[in-house]
């Protein structure tokens, strides 16, 4: 049976393959140039070309190296696509040719190459993207300096900042990343060979970017990317064939926290062993509807997530009804192998008449590890951010006092009328009711007074606690026990309903925010729509900083900043948009400032800072709200980013008709008038010679100036039609461009 199921996966899976009609896409990696990506690529086409496979070679740099130029005989080599840039012709990829061609494979190099203007894209790597659309296998090479997530890791360890990046979105679409890697040493001296550069190129790479220290640190870092992305494909093959059995593949590890500030000993041991053995960790806490109103012990967890945030753990908050069965889906769902949790301190009783967490997950992990950290002896407990309540205050008693007395004098008025047992439920509907919108524990008291009352008015003996019929006992013990579960099950409903309308809150401001975000192209009225609804979700003043020529203006604010700007918090505002981290206030980074600034970081690079000035305002400590204007903060500058790439296209597409009438122009001075003025010289100078000249001669020499005058009028109309374009359409596009 499970045979058969097996090969009905793969046959639709096939099935889906064959109708997406997308090519594949396999990219080979390396730390840094001259590891032998381009080589690697090019004995890979020959292999496939040996296969049968049609195989073109679009656009290779082979950097005049020997070796790598002898894989090239016998490859059919596209024709390069010639611009004049700048008064030098530039060779560039010929998209338009590829798809003419349409091959099985091409060969594409360099995928963080950015395009001479006048080229239909920006960068090399949409021109690969349009190729897998049309359904053609595409190999190029990349090196992990060009990744846009690690674009920051190779400033802090080169202090080169790279300007050619590819989105990690693109990445994520390759089906095959292969690791072309090779020892330090051994590139070193490919480079003292001029295997890599030639001439002065090679010793300023020597002496810069190709230390050794960086080379170690680059590798490290080719090698943790490339695992992270055949990580993520494993994952991928486990979601397509239903496979919920973890594989121990990869060193990542899950460590489970509970409200109890002593939890912080617990992230410090797990840090300590994700700092020795260099595995990547989550922290997870998971939120069940019977501790979800409690404030004070939310108030611990946002202090716990914070900490481990600090520490550098990846953090998540679940939600679930059961603690150890949401911690099994979620580390099964991302493969994870390993399960940290602390020691149970609850004593025995407590553990068996609520459950043991610790027990749960040790019958239900199955293949997964659970190990049980006491963490660190001596450590100092984060205080709670708010004083918490008291288990019951007087106002609850006094309300559970009065909806008693109001369900008594209705069952008093019910008394002859209904059997005794029917009164229970009058009881049973207030404890609902309380339960439901003033929480369990004043239920809780309401249930026991209910059943002093139930006792005392309406069963004999009355107005006395005795009890002449030994069955009302466990009457009394019934209707205690459902008034507990009753208000129990009404206190989580109420639970739901506040956890899924704070959801709806802020899906429906996501939702709001894009909606209007995708309204307009302009980006400052973009910035405008984003910095109205961000104020009004901080509740504080807030605030986005632009760069014109690295120099630091506020694009928009609502009304004025609750301080001047001064010039540490404007070394703050630079060091964010320089790092693309958040920073300020409330972080570990340059904490003294007045205000949290958070990057608006798109898919290419950061296009401004945001910032917020929350004074008292509680935003920093919940971590929850933080995590959701970092997701508003990411949406602006996405939309942000898209505007700005539209104006720079509109831009290149104005720059390449202002070539096109300035060529036109300089055609038209350079031949046409000039040639038609001589001709029309010459005729007239036929005129004016003397000597005998028939009517019907002079006739057709007047018709033919007549002729070439009026074709010198058309070209001038031509002309100030397009002086008029120019004049009238240009500039209104241009103001839109600097906006």
């Amino acid at each position: 049976m499970m045979k058969e199921k097996s090969d009905i996966d793969q046959i639709l899976a096939k099935m889906k393959a064959e109708e997406s009609k997308r090519g594949k896409l396999k990219i080979f990696f390396g730390a840094v140039a001259g590891v032998g990506k381009t080589y690697a690529m090019l004995e890979a086409a020959r292999l496939r070309k040996k296969e049968g496979t049609d195989v073109v070679v679009g656009c290779v740099e082979t950097h005049k190296r020997r070796e790598t130029q002898m894989l090239l005989e016998g490859l059919e080599i596209l024709p390069v696509q010639k611009i004049m840039y700048r008064r030098i012709e530039m060779r560039e990829f010929n998209l338009d040719e590829a798809l003419k061609r349409m091959p099985s494979l091409i060969l594409v190099d360099e995928l963080a190459h950015t395009n001479v203007p006048g080229v239909r894209h920006a960068k090399r790597w949409q021109d690969i993207e349009e190729l897998l659309n049309h359904d053609i296998d595409v190999y190029t090479t990349l090196n992990v300096q060009h990744c846009e997530s690690v674009n920051d890791i190779i400033t802090q360890i080169t202090g080169v900042v790279v300007k050619e990046t590819v989105p990690d979105s693109f990445l994520e679409m390759a089906d095959e990343i292969e690791l072309v890697d090779l020892p330090s040493e051994e590139l070193l001296k490919r480079l003292k060979e001029g295997k890599v550069y030639l001439g002065p190129q090679a010793e300023r790479a020597a002496m810069n970017f190709f230390r050794p220290g960086n080379l170690i640190a680059l590798r490290q870092l080719a090698l943790r990317y490339t695992a992270r992305s055949v990580d993520a494909k494993m994952r991928a093959y486990k979601e397509m064939y239903s496979i919920s059995k973890v594989w121990k593949a990869s060193d990542r590890f899950l460590v489970c926290i509970s409200g109890d500030p002593s939890a912080i000993r617990l992230l410090r041991s797990a840090k300590r062993i994700a700092s020795e053995t260099g595995a990547e960790w989550i922290v997870a806490y998971v939120e069940t509807p019977s501790i979800t109103r409690h404030r004070y012990r939310q108030n611990q967890v946002d202090a716990l997530i914070i900490s481990a945030e600090k520490l550098g753990a990846e953090t998540i908050i679940l939600s679930g009804q059961r603690i150890g069965e949401t911690l099994l889906a979620y580390a099964r769902s991302k493969n994870i192998g390993k399960i940290i949790i602390g020691k149970p301190k609850r004593s025995r009783l407590s553990e068996f008449i609520t459950g043991s967490v610790v027990n749960e997950l040790a019958r239900q992990s199955g293949e997964i590890d659970i190990y049980i950290l006491s963490g660190e002896v001596e450590e100092k407990v984060p205080k709670p951010i708010f004083v918490p309540h008291r288990p019951l205050s007087w106002k609850g008693a006094l309300l559970s006092v009065m909806i008693a007395s109001l369900c008594t004098v209705v069952n008093s008025l019910l008394f002859s009328i209904v059997e005794p047992s029917n009164l229970i439920m009058v009881y049973l509907l207030g404890v609902i009711c309380v339960a439901f919108f003033f929480g369990k524990r004043i239920s809780f008291f309401l249930s026991l007074l209910s059943v002093l009352c139930f006792d005392y008015f309406f069963v004999p003996p009355y107005f006395t606690f005795a009890v002449a019929d030994v069955q009302y006992v466990i009457t009394f013990i019934v209707m205690l026990i459902t008034g507990l579960v009753v208000s129990t099950l009404a206190d989580r409903l109420g639970t739901q309903m506040i956890s899924a309308r704070l959801r709806e809150e802020h899906n429906q401001i996501l939702y709001t925010l894009n909606k209007e975000l995708s309204k307009t192209s302009d980006s400052d009225e973009l910035i405008k729509i984003a910095v109205r609804h961000l104020e009004e979700f901080c509740r504080c003043p807030v605030a986005i900083f632009s760069f014109d020529q690295d120099k630091l203006t506020i694009a928009q604010t609502k009304g004025t900043l609750p301080f001047p700007l001064t010039s540490n918090e404007e070394g703050v505002i630079n060091w964010v948009y320089e790092h693309g981290k958040m920073a300020g206030r409330g972080t570990d980074t340059l904490p003294s400032s007045k205000g949290i600034y958070l990057p608006l970081v798109g898919t290419e690079k950061t296009v401004g800072v945001f910032g917020a000035f929350p004074g008292d305002s509680p935003l920093l400590s919940d971590p929850r709200k933080m995590h959701f204007l970092e997701i508003m903060v990411d949406q602006t500058a996405l939309a942000v980013e898209g505007a700005q790439l539209a104006a720079a296209m509109f831009e290149a597409e104005y720059t390449i008709e202002k070539e096109r009438i300035r060529n036109l122009f300089l055609t038209t001075f350079s031949y046409d008038v000039p040639q038609k003025l001589s001709d029309i010289s010459k005729m007239v100078s036929k005129l004016l010679v003397r000597g005998e000249m028939g009517d019907k001669e002079k006739t057709d020499i007047v018709k033919q100036i007549r002729f070439e005058v009026e074709q010198l009028n058309s070209l001038s109309v031509e002309l100030h039609n397009i002086l008029k374009f120019r004049s009238n359409v240009i500039p209104d596009d241009r103001k839109t461009i600097k906006s």
